[in-house]
């Protein structure tokens, strides 16, 4: 519609000679329609191509499996009609305007455009920027929330940590032989059992009671068996009291709370007290900082350790940084098969399990940043196309700047500053939507990133310099152009 309607003068005469030789203006509407029509089935054409090339990737990229349905009658309805509606509409503008000519001014050559001709070419690139303007804008906040979270502490090392899933019963009761033959191996820096993995809870319980509690609640907490060795295994970091240890026998009955269990029970110095799990007495032998083993966005869950090596279902071993990977799996492998000769061996890196966390939001990042490239592509199209009808439009203005000693600077600062103004208009409207927006996103997230200032301005600077460079190809032809070839017919 945009670059149809700047166009428009180039077919002013043909219009004019059409009407003057019978044609109705609704044969004229009507062959421009056609065109329009056409110019959008080709694009169809074109469309289903690179879609039939590139949707593999967007599969992937997506994490969908899509697929052209060739035979679906319902597919090539819909897809057809959109076309055709797409046409009839992008045309409708430029047809109307463009048969309402008269006839007499365009063939006398006094025809000229309305002050207000091109206001609806400059409305259409404002919204199209507006667009682009926001989906830059909510890329780079996805992209900061996603990096903001990937920043918070997670309390625990993740580096060279594999997950083995106890999936038989063979290796229960032989957790001492296990560890000594994985130590032995001389690639393993330590080896525990859990009934969850470093990057998730799998059980959760109440029935906790403890002094000062308020009798009315009934307060849900994490609840994670481990062997005594699980502290060392995966790193984490012991706040206040010790780690479970062989040397006490007691610690059969010892719980360790992180943090966020701490608040919950709103006891100041838990360690030594007495908390009652279903009726039976346990003592809290330790504090450690809180383990983000859930999601990234939320807080971190109340939980409770304790000793338990007939509930665990998770065989957590931690490599030795100076081992290749490689080769200590190839060491551990062996070992397990010999344990556990009923199932493969079967293991899960924590580093990614633990990006997986973040698949969601980098795909929604990766797709904002496509879309936004892809508008803004659509945007310079028709910005490219306004430029070319406005250097056009004033040649022999631009002739005669030239003559009375205009510089080529000023001549490109005259053409451009017309759509620089209009990129900052969208850059105005489109930084309340998307702060709008945006900020309801990031508001589904407990833990979240802020929206600064500058992103708006990047944003907004990034735009201005696509458009700056956008007409600056037309402006400096324009510039460039030799005076005595605009003016010589005067």
């Amino acid at each position: 519609m945009n670059l149809s309607t700047a166009r428009s003068e180039k077919r002013a005469k043909e219009v004019g000679i059409r009407k003057t030789l019978g044609s109705l203006r609704s044969q004229l509407i009507g062959q421009l329609l056609s065109e329009s029509v056409l110019t959008a089935v080709l694009a169809f054409l074109v469309a289903i191509g690179l879609v039939g090339l590139s949707l593999s990737y967007f599969n992937e990229l997506s994490d969908k499996a899509m697929a052209i349905p060739w035979s679906n009658g319902w597919f090539w309805l819909l897809t057809l009609g959109f076309t055709l509606f797409t046409g009839l509409v992008s045309g409708s503008y430029p047809a109307l305007y463009l048969s309402s000519f008269e006839p007499i001014k365009v063939l006398k050559g006094t025809f000229k455009v309305g002050r207000l001709a091109s206001l609806p070419r400059k409305v259409l690139v404002v919204i199209q920027f507006t667009v682009s303007v926001t989906l830059i804008i909510g890329t780079i906040i996805v992209f900061r929330q996603i990096q903001y979270a990937k920043n918070r502490p997670v309390g625990y090392t993740r580096e060279g940590l594999i997950t083995v899933d106890i999936n038989t019963p063979e290796i229960y009761g032989h957790y001492n032989a296990l560890r000594d033959d994985l130590l032995a191996t001389g690639v393993v820096e330590d080896m525990a059992e859990s009934n969850s993995e470093p990057t998730g809870v799998s059980s959760n319980q109440i029935g906790f009671d403890w002094a000062g509690k308020d009798p009315g609640t009934t307060p849900l907490f994490g609840t994670i068996a481990v062997t005594h060795d699980y502290g060392k295994t995966v790193g984490w970091h012991i706040k206040s009291g010790r780690d479970f240890s062989r040397n006490f026998t007691t610690d059969s009955t010892g719980l360790i709370l992180n943090e966020s269990a701490v608040k919950l029970t709103g006891l100041p110095h838990p360690v030594g007290m007495t908390i009652k799990w279903n009726g039976k007495p346990r003592q809290v032998i330790g504090i450690v900082h809180d383990m983000l083993m859930e999601s990234p966005y939320m807080p971190v869950q109340p939980s409770i350790f304790f000793i338990d090596y007939g509930w665990t279902q998770n065989i957590i071993v931690r490599i030795k940084a100076t081992v290749p990977l490689k080769d200590a799996l190839a060491k551990l492998a062996p070992v397990f098969l010999r344990h556990n000769p009923g199932s493969p061996f079967e293991y899960h890196f924590t580093d990614d399990e633990y990006a997986k966390k973040f698949s969601d939001e980098e795909r929604i990042g990766n797709l904002a940043g496509i879309f936004a490239m892809l508008a803004i592509l659509i945007s310079c199209l028709g910005l490219f196309g306004l430029a070319s009808f406005v250097a056009e439009q004033r040649t022999k203005e631009m002739g005669v700047r030239k003559v009375l000693g205009a510089s080529m600077f000023n001549i490109w600062k005259l053409l451009s500053t017309e759509f620089v103004v209009l990129v900052i208009i969208s850059c105005l409207i489109a930084t309340p939507i998307a702060w709008y927006y945006l900020y309801k996103w990031l508001l589904t997230y407990q833990y979240h990133t802020d929206i600064s200032w500058w992103i708006f301005g990047v944003a907004s600077l990034g735009a201005l310099v696509i458009t700056v460079a956008t007409v600056s190809y037309q402006a400096i032809k324009a510039a460039l152009a030799n005076p005595v070839k605009s003016l010589r017919t005067e």
